[in-house]
């Protein structure tokens, strides 16, 4: 198979706001509804998120090419990619604990989900799928995370601004955060069609 001719940077960009893990394919909404309550604890798992979508999308690269392809296991491609992205959450885990217990503690039960936080396998089969390089595939990881991050971010400031707001009382909660979320969706898909990248 060919590898797609797609400007990195372009990669990157449509990653991040066009072709947004989380608000365009809607991956990885669990943790991102659950956590977005603090920003604090947002910053922390989006961080979080960033770095083993990153790592894992480089090392399930390595792992397709010269392991899953070379010896014919694309019937255990999900399990392998499973146990690549447990591996580096659990080391994610242990050196965040170390560092910064605080934030250990308020990411909570959301921290070891990260393993089965859809959005990172989704990351890893579209990249399979599409056929990037590993270049192409570090920058859609790197990229995807960050969209990740600036949309939890983003709500969790959106959610503490309408703490306070004149909501309706059957709207307050989920309510208004599936509306926010929906709108803060269509925002994103407003850059479509200004990157010629899927």
């Amino acid at each position: 198979m060919m590898i797609p001719q797609i400007n990195p940077f372009l990669l990157l960009i449509a990653s991040i706001f066009t072709s947004n893990v989380l608000l365009s394919y809607f991956l990885g909404m669990c943790s991102f509804i659950s956590i977005s309550k603090d920003l604090k604890s947002s910053n922390g798992l989006g961080m979080a998120v960033t770095l083993v979508m990153t790592i894992t999308t480089a090392a399930n690269w390595i792992l397709e090419k010269y392991v899953i392809q070379r010896w014919d296991l694309s019937y255990l491609r999900y399990i392998l990619y499973i146990i690549m992205i447990a591996a580096v959450v659990q080391m994610l885990e242990m050196i965040i604990d170390r560092v910064s217990p605080a934030l250990y503690i308020s990411l909570g039960i959301f921290l070891p989900l990260i393993t089965v936080n859809c959005a990172i396998l989704g990351v890893a089969l579209f990249m399979q799928l599409r056929n990037y390089s590993l270049i192409q595939s570090v920058l859609y990881g790197f990229g995807s995370g960050l969209g990740w991050w600036l949309a939890i971010v983003l709500l969790a400031v959106i959610r503490k601004r309408t703490e306070n707001a004149p909501i309706p009382s059957g709207l307050k909660g989920v309510g208004i955060t599936l509306i926010t979320i929906g709108l803060m969706a269509m925002a994103f898909m407003g850059f479509v069609g200004m990157l010629p990248v899927q």
